[in-house]
């Protein structure tokens, strides 16, 4: 283990979560202070912003502003820079423009929408201090897009009447921070019916039988970017004042089970590609590759967060 807490202090861009998600630290701590420093100076993160292109749409996979945020939000990037304000306005722009309101349909009776995209911005706009009335004007889009068993989803089939797992997971990230910052009871009471889509389901099981839902559920990655599994499941739980729900017992004991002899957790999919900027699904960061043997340090130090906050470390 300690061979694994030297590689985790090895990546500057860790610094905060090694400060603050791992061991508990308050994020208003000298600790944090320093980290969050570090991570704004970390290599890892100057290439991450230098190479975000800002030409293309913002929702361009994984280069554009939208995903570039998002990621510096979760690393612990300091609140208030604003140097990230022109990507944050090409974000807002994004979503709150006429010609992306044109692909808000009903259908049925249900608002079909990549709710993640909102939730998204909503999110990152809070935890990198660059939150305005547009936040606020996001968050009551969610609101009233939210269908009736909690969650949201873009499918355009007319029969299809049941919350998707990866178009809920991010609004209700957001929605449950937006709760905490702003102390909006009804934002907290839709965000708990979002945790119920995840809750009613163990996280990762179907209702009706138990089996897996989908074998990428119970993959770990970093980053998942839209994708949805378990690791960041629980990770939104335990950031929403979840996790303490006995249904997430299950999912924890999975994690749990992932863990390597050296104590570090492995990335088991990667959703990127290096090697050709024009293609989606572009980083100029490799995070660390995949491997069943390896310790991923991204996805460990996000199992260890996990963990601490249920209580199993």
């Amino acid at each position: 283990m300690s061979q694994l807490i030297e590689q985790l202090n090895s990546e500057p861009a860790l610094a905060w979560k090694l400060a603050v998600n791992v061991p508990g630290k308050g994020d208003d701590s000298p600790e944090a202070s320093r980290a969050r420093a570090e991570v704004r100076d970390a290599p890892l993160i100057r290439s991450l912003i230098a190479t975000c292109d800002r030409q293309s749409s913002a929702y361009k996979k994984w280069d554009g502003a939208h995903w570039v945020l998002s990621i510096l939000g979760d690393l612990g990037y300091p609140a208030g820079d604003e140097t990230l304000r022109p990507l944050m306005e090409h974000t807002f722009n994004t979503w709150l423009s006429k010609a992306h309101e044109k692909h808000i349909r009903m259908i049925n009776g249900r608002i079909r929408r990549c709710a993640s995209q909102e939730g998204n911005a909503v999110w990152s706009s809070l935890r990198l201090g660059l939150a305005d009335g547009r936040t606020d004007e996001l968050v009551s889009r969610l609101l009233q897009w939210q269908w009736p068993d909690g969650g949201w989803n873009c499918d355009k089939r007319p029969e299809a009447d049941t919350s998707s797992f990866m178009e809920t997971l991010i609004p209700l990230r957001a929605l449950g921070l937006y709760a905490q910052v702003s102390g909006d009871s009804k934002v907290k009471t839709a965000a708990e019916r979002a945790a119920e889509v995840f809750l009613s389901r163990r996280l990762f099981k179907r209702q009706h039988d138990g089996s897996v839902m989908d074998k990428h559920f119970v993959r770990l990655s970093y980053p998942p970017y839209w994708h949805y599994d378990i690791l960041f499941g629980l990770k939104v739980m335990a950031e929403a004042g979840f996790i303490s729900d006995p249904r997430c017992k299950e999912a924890l004991d999975l994690l749990e089970s992932k863990r390597l002899p050296d104590g570090g957790f492995p990335a088991e999919e990667s959703y990127t590609q290096a090697s050709r900027p024009s293609l989606s699904g572009y980083s100029p960061i490799r995070w660390g590759g995949t491997s069943r043997k390896t310790a991923n340090l991204f996805v460990t130090v996000d199992a260890l967060y996990v963990l601490r906050i249920a209580g199993r470390v």
